[in-house]
Formats: structure tokens, sequence, C-alpha cells
């Protein structure tokens, strides 16, 4: 039974709240990313993706997925990749199209079901390099991404993947675009909004017949503006449509290799229904831990090596055979 019944994490003292342990790490957490060796990949839709390589020597490969409006420089990535790397493992942190930090040229962005893009990521190591092992690693968005994507591949995943680990992961999508519409989220989802409407204004630079902002400050939340671009620009018929088939708790009965889901319980983004207890019983392959603490990709901890505990837990859960 992989549901995971304890946690060995537990909050810094000054660090208790969900939403401290959220907003600390972005803030005083900073990493030098000189070290990346960038690569372009082409779509097959005539866009790219840009991808971020730490390379050890090693024959073991890890891919990153970042969270909403994240990239492969913030900081839980470079944390990750970092530990990953002192551990034997080369790392591949990706960045969905329109967050490498240049806007892409199709009218499409990115979504929670963007598993096209994740494939050709991972198609593109399979192919062109040697690696005998690779895992998966997703942090908010992109765990709910990686679950997606298993559940699609099934028993006919490829043979080199053999493990996930994801944090935060926000698997329904409706609950948790209801949570962060709520008053005490109003921080983060005005964050998001201003990011997301920048995008959008450098995609009307592109194709200014294509897409426009005009009242654009009318967008509170999720709903209304996965009503008005997410869902029309990638083929859903509204938000609610979108949030139904691109909940990754609906697919993780299918999944067929090791999986460990960690969200916090006082994760300020994740409602009742992100803890999918049921489901991780129910299955062989995923199991879901639930710490008390963590905030949203927070899980910070004060040691001598740096490292937050979500990336020493991904080291421990990858090293099982």
């Amino acid at each position: 039974m992989p549901l995971l019944s304890k946690s060995n994490y537990h909050a810094p003292f000054c660090l208790q709240n969900g939403h401290i342990q959220t907003i600390y790490p972005s803030l005083f957490r900073k990493f030098d990313t000189n070290f990346y060796q960038r690569e372009r990949l082409n779509t097959e839709d005539d866009d790219f993706l840009d991808i971020d390589w730490s390379k050890t020597g090693s024959d073991k490969l890890a891919i990153i997925s970042h969270g909403l409006e994240g990239n492969s420089h913030r900081h839980y990535v470079v944390g990750m990749v970092k530990i990953l790397n002192r551990n034997g493992w080369d790392a591949l942190a990706w960045n969905y199209r329109s967050c490498s930090g240049e806007i892409n040229r199709q009218l499409r962005f990115y979504h929670n079901g963007s598993i096209d893009d994740l494939e050709c990521v991972i198609q593109h190591a399979i192919k062109t390099t040697s690696y005998k092992k690779i895992v998966l690693i997703g942090f908010s968005m992109g765990g709910n991404l990686i679950l997606i994507y298993l559940g699609e591949k099934g028993s006919q995943i490829d043979s080199k993947i053999e493990r996930s680990v994801l944090f935060s992961v926000p698997c329904d999508l409706k609950a948790t675009s209801q949570e962060l519409a709520k008053f005490t989220n109003k921080l983060y989802m005005r964050r998001f909004l201003i990011t997301l409407h920048q995008k959008i204004r450098a995609k009307m630079e592109l194709m200014p017949e294509r897409i426009n902002d005009v009242d654009y400050h009318l967008i509170k939340n999720f709903k209304d503006y996965d009503d008005r671009y997410t869902a029309p620009l990638h083929g859903f018929k509204n938000a609610e449509d979108y949030w139904h088939k691109c909940s990754g708790s609906r697919f993780i009965s299918k999944i067929r290799i090791p999986t460990l889901i960690v969200n916090a319980r006082n994760d300020p983004f994740l409602a009742n229904r992100c803890y999918p207890t049921q489901e991780a019983s129910n299955s062989k392959y995923v199991y879901l831990e639930i710490p008390q603490s963590g905030g949203h990709v927070g899980f910070v901890q004060f040691k001598n090596g740096k490292d937050y505990w979500s990336e020493e837990r991904a080291i421990e859960f990858l090293k099982h055979n």
C-alpha cells in the first residue's frame, strides 16, 4: 500500500507557516547558473524548446520540469540539479514554450497537458545520448504534467524511464484554481496574472491580428484567464473542460513506474482534492507522502550543505532499486 502516512520533514521553527515557506526560497535562495549548457530543440510545429544541461559524464539522466511561469533557473530547479550532479546524475532542465526568456513563435503557449513537448524533450534525450537510466522530476505544474505523461504511456513507457519524483502537485486543477482565487492567495494570483499578461503582450507584437489583451484588467483568476486564453488557444471547450482533461489525479491508476508525490499539508495552492489518497492507496506504483509542513515548493531546511529537504528526499527515492 504505497500511501506513506508519515514524513520526516520538519520545518525550521521560524518557518512553520505555509505562506512563509512558499515565499522564503524565492527571496533568499540564490544560485549561479553559468554552469548550464543551453540547447534549442525545434518542434514539429515550427516552434522551439530551450533545454539546459548540467553534465557530469554520468550514464544516468534526470529530466526536470518546472512550475507555472517558472523556468530552468528557478531556485528549486537549480537546487535539484546541483544535488543530482553531486550524486552522480546528469541533469536536463527544460523550459516550457515562452519560459526561456524568449517568446515562442506559435500562437499556443504551454499548459498543464502539454505532454507533446515533454515527449519531445524525452525522445531527444533518448535518441541523441547513451543514457542507461532516466528519471523524471517535476515541481508543481511540472509534476501534474508528468502524471499525465506517465498515465498516458502506461505500460508502454520507454524502458529507460525508471522512476519519477514530484513535489507540490496541483493534480486537481479545478480545486487548485478555486483555492488560488481565495483572498488569502491574492498575492500569488496577482503575480501569475501579471507575468502571463506580459507574455500575451509579447505575443501580440508577433501576431496582433490573432491575440489581444483588451479588458485584461477584468481577469481576476484562473477561471477568467483559462476561459479567455488557455482553453481556446489549446483546443479545449472552456476552463472547466481544460481542468477536467488535464488534472493529473485522473491518470494515477495507469502509471506503471515507481512515482513519489510529495504534497505538503499546509501548501497554500492545494485544496483537499489535490491529495490523491485513494488513488495512491489503490496503486502499486504511486507513493503519496504528505508532510504537515513545507508550503508550495518550499521544504526549507537550514543545514551546512544548504540542500533543501525535498532535494535529499528525491535522491533517497531515486536510490531505491
